[in-house]
């Protein structure tokens, strides 16, 4: 059995299970925060059930496919053999970025424990533009791992870097839409 294919294939299935959680735990915290601001009895219904799928989405999805996430990723490596990994300086870079990504997993369960005591933590809009910088730091990551190339990353990134203010504009315009039809 090649033992590469496999942790390759469970690295796969993690990182697309946790970023599954990834995405959709903030919109669990906006649908819980735009609950805050609602009339009783429909706002503590609403938080209770949002803080329950909260807290489930991290504990039974998001944290287990973060550690099965690492132990492919690791085996990988740890197959792949020392050397590769010494001159694979596109993946020093993604693990930087993978330290982000496990940052931002922490803030997460952070927020669920403040929102847990009642605590409004950001505003809907800026929880929207938080949801964001996963998007962003997933498309680093893969295209770090395939360009694996300084140069043409370096071009991937310039890119990026535009769509991370193309999806900041999208939100702010969101915003615009959704207050007008308040109105």
């Amino acid at each position: 059995m090649n033992w590469i294919f496999f942790f390759k294939a469970l690295h796969i299935i993690g990182f697309v299970s946790w970023f599954a959680g990834l995405f959709y735990i903030p919109r669990l915290f906006i649908y819980y925060t735009e609950a805050l601001d609602m009339e009783e009895p429909r706002r503590s219904i609403l938080t209770e059930q949002f803080g329950i799928m909260q807290k489930r989405l991290y504990k039974i999805i998001m944290t287990p496919a973060l550690f099965i996430t690492f132990i492919g990723g690791f085996a990988m490596v740890y197959l792949y053999g020392l050397d590769w990994f010494r001159f694979s300086t596109w993946l020093h870079y993604k693990l930087l970025l993978i330290i982000g990504l496990v940052a931002y997993h922490i803030a997460c369960g952070r927020i669920i424990t403040r929102l847990d005591k009642g605590e409004k933590v950001m505003t809907s809009t800026q929880l929207r533009l938080f949801n964001e910088i996963t998007t962003l730091l997933l498309v680093a990551i893969v295209l770090l791992a395939v360009f694996k190339n300084s140069l043409q990353f370096i071009y991937a990134f310039v890119g990026l870097f535009l769509f991370g203010i193309f999806l900041g504009m999208g939100v702010k315009w969101y915003k615009k839409i959704r207050e007008r039809a308040d109105n």
